[in-house]
């Protein structure tokens, strides 16, 4: 037969590349990049090319499952529609709405109605128990924002800087945090072409260090100390916007005290960074006329992550990293609402106290939203108010979430636990029903998250008002029963006579932009994904009609939307004197110059990213993992030989926790005393015998009731102390 040809958007992880997938009868059999797209000219990754395999996997589902005494077994969506709405209407009705809660991972992203809908219904059903990865992914970056305002006239984007810096994060890998996903490899080649200084602060080495001018190694965890020595030399070598400051911002001579401790030699010492390092890294970034400095997982995950990701705004502050009056905004938006962007700030917000609050460690929401680490214990402590239904929705937890024991106990513990999952996954094998979901190219599409997220976080996103719109290109394999998320909740809302109003998710970072609207859903029908997406996108500043136009997605340049003069009235500024977070720089400085004294657990243990895999999705795939499933435990080769140990030895990695196994490898890019593995690998306890299959879980290690954040409740998921040592052990649990 034939093969047909189209352009299409890879939806693998949250890029969006555009790409062209060729069909055969119906089945996607190859996927390649799309040079005609304006955004991506050709490029896709070895994640993308492998869709096929993706969709054709033997371990999918192609049906529904549903729990019995001896195993899972097929059950066709209506029925576990049936089945699930009538649980779940019986434990409402027993134990009340918060009863129930939803966990959405970062897999439902690319799906722009997933989200709308599966937030939609819980709120129907009275329930605000709302958890998503934010939490314990980069939850640093809401939080710094609330605290220090917002500017409304935006940031400027990587590609019209002159000097960029990247704290803790691998834009060439990750594909985002800082440099526009469309190509990030060829975006970055071009701007250091026209002269872009760029300055890079990473543990290790990585892919997108080669290119830096300026690259320093610190010790794991101690971003907050070296942007801090670095404030301190713009602050003291008077580096700083002095118009821009007096005019819209508020605390600094509060900022100047809370640095003054942190001199470059002090931070020397304690980050094992050169003084006149720190000081040319300080004096390069604040000598570009544009430019950002963006902060990666990793530093979110460390100790201070909120304090990390505030030092890097007050650093964008102090320089004049804002958008000002008649400048035009280079991405006005597509598929985002229309921006109306002025040159003022607005002033800082609540960062917790508000929202819903929950019964352990005294946490509510919070401007990230609710502690995800938190929700296990939710799960597990006795008494009113205890999450007896979980619904998870793009998502492993039992990979992905800190204190895989104790999430193995929640999850053990619930009445009624169901998953949204192309597979039986660590976590699916627990549930007792797992609905099979339709697969990206089976689906409609639009490049909207990854837009979204340039309004999410400072700096990251399309530098461009690009978007794209596909079809759905292929067809479930033959007599599958696969349907999509929000056909899901569309279902539990129906049976459960609830009154669906979908919320468009809103920018908070950014650009002021317009407002969308509630969408009440008429339950008597139920729409197309197309018809959902018109409703969704009817704010949007592109018309959806004029996107489809363009198959291989376009930039909507104009016309130009330039920033507006600030209203006459206004008068708040941006705050860099937070008294919450230079209270937690204080502590750091009480420390002392010394690194922390860890004697009998003297690594530390860092997240990575990994180019075939994202997060627990791909590493079953053989085209990606070249025979290495598992999640290697790198170290320096000098290291490794200090330890006694050589390539491929299996090794137990302890924190005061707990252990896990690893595979021992080499790597020079690293700093030594640094342990770097990559997260959400492994599955269930009793499978570690199979670490060379399968991988480990580094969240095991973690605690959660212990080195947590207040706010976010994020516990210590990077930067960990650990001890390691060669072992003959084949995976006793510990």
């Amino acid at each position: 037969m034939p093969r047909e040809t189209r352009p299409s958007i890879c939806r693998f992880c949250h890029a969006n590349c555009g790409i062209l997938v060729e069909t055969l009868d119906g089945r996607p059999v190859r996927v390649t990049g799309d040079r005609e797209n304006p955004a991506y000219h050709g490029f896709t990754c070895a994640k993308g090319r492998r869709l096929p395999e993706q969709h054709a996997h033997p371990d999918r589902l192609l049906t529904s499952q549903k729990r019995t005494a001896d195993g899972f077994e097929a059950i066709g969506s209506e029925r576990a529609m049936d089945e699930v709405a009538e649980r779940l209407s019986a434990l409402i009705a027993e134990h009340g709405p918060r009863s129930v809660a939803i966990y959405v991972g970062t897999y439902a992203g690319p799906h722009p109605a997933t989200i709308p809908f599966s937030i939609g219904w819980l709120l129907a059903t009275g329930s605000r128990m709302i958890f998503t990865a934010s939490t314990i992914d980069q939850p640093g970056k809401s939080v710094a924002n609330a605290l220090h305002g917002r500017w409304l006239g935006g940031s400027h984007v990587f590609d019209e800087s002159d000097v960029w810096m990247l704290v803790g994060n691998n834009p060439l890998i990750s594909m985002s945090g800082g440099i526009p996903p469309a190509n990030p490899g060829r975006r970055l080649r071009e701007a250091k072409a026209r002269g872009m200084q760029l300055v890079v602060i990473d543990p290790r080495r990585t892919e997108v260090s080669r290119f830096a001018d300026v690259f320093l190694q610190p010790r794991p965890g101690e971003d907050p100390a070296l942007l801090a020595a670095m404030v301190n030399v713009v602050i003291r070598e008077g580096l700083f916007d002095s118009d821009f400051v007096a005019e819209h911002v508020a605390g600094f001579a509060e900022l100047e005290a809370a640095v003054a401790p942190f001199t470059p030699e002090f931070a020397a010492r304690r980050t094992g960074v050169a003084a006149d390092d720190i000081v040319r890294a300080a004096r390069v970034f604040a000598g570009g006329r544009r430019g950002c400095g963006v902060a990666g997982t990793g530093p979110n995950m460390a100790p201070h992550g909120n304090l990390t990701e505030y030092l890097l705004l007050c650093l964008n502050t102090l320089c004049g990293r804002w958008r000002r009056a008649g400048e035009r905004v280079p991405n006005p938006g597509a598929l985002l609402p229309k921006a109306v962007p002025r040159a003022q700030a607005q002033a800082p917000r609540l960062a917790s106290g508000f929202g819903e609050k929950l019964r352990v460690r005294g946490f509510t929401s919070s401007a990230a939203g609710l502690p995800t680490s938190a929700l296990a214990d939710e799960i597990l402590e006795e008494g009113e108010g205890r999450i007896r239904a979980l619904l998870c929705v793009g998502s492993n937890p039992m990979a992905a979430w800190p204190d895989q024991l104790k999430t193995r106990r929640a999850m053990e513990k619930l009445d009624l636990l169901v998953t949204l999952d192309m597979k039986l996954s660590a976590t699916s094998r627990l549930a007792d029903y797992v609905i099979a979901p339709k697969l990206s190219l089976e689906v409609p599409g639009l490049s909207h998250s990854m837009e979204f997220l340039e309004q999410t976080y400072v700096a990251m996103g399309y530098s461009e008002p690009y978007a794209q719109y596909t079809p759905a290109l292929a067809d479930p394999p033959a007599g599958a029963d696969v349907i999509e998320e929000w056909e899901f909740f569309h279902g539990l809302a129906r049976r459960m006579e609830l009154p669906l109003r979908l919320y468009p998710v809103r920018a908070e970072t950014g650009v002021l932009r317009e407002r969308g609207d509630a969408i009440d859903v008429d339950l008597s029908r139920k729409p197309t994904t197309d018809e959902l997406f018109e409703r969704l996108m009817a704010k949007s500043r592109i018309p959806l009609d004029e996107i489809k136009r363009h198959p291989h997605g376009a930039r909507f340049d104009d016309p130009p939307i330039v920033v507006a003069p600030a209203d006459p009235e206004h008068d708040a500024k941006l705050e860099v004197g937070s008294e919450l977070l230079l209270r937690e720089l204080a502590d750091v400085a009480a420390e002392g110059a010394e690194p922390e004294a860890t004697p009998t657990r003297p690594w530390r243990l860092v997240s990575r990213r990994m180019p075939n895999v994202y997060n627990s999705s791909g590493r079953d795939i053989d085209a990606l993992h070249h025979g290495r499933r598992y999640n290697p435990a790198y170290l320096h080769p000098d290291d490794l030989e200090a330890l006694g140990l050589a390539e491929g030895d299996t090794v137990r990695i302890a924190s005061d926790h707990a252990s896990i196994l690893g595979v021992a490898t080499a790597d020079a890019t690293l700093r030594r005393g640094v342990l770097s593995m990559s997260h959400c690998f492994g599955d269930a306890p009793e499978r570690d015998a199979q670490h060379r299959e399968i991988g480990s879980t580094t969240g095991r290690l973690v605690a959660t009731e212990r080195e947590y954040d207040p706010i976010t409740g994020i516990p210590r998921m990077s930067a960990i102390p650990v001890s390691i040592a060669g072992t003959r052990d084949t995976g006793a649990t510990s």
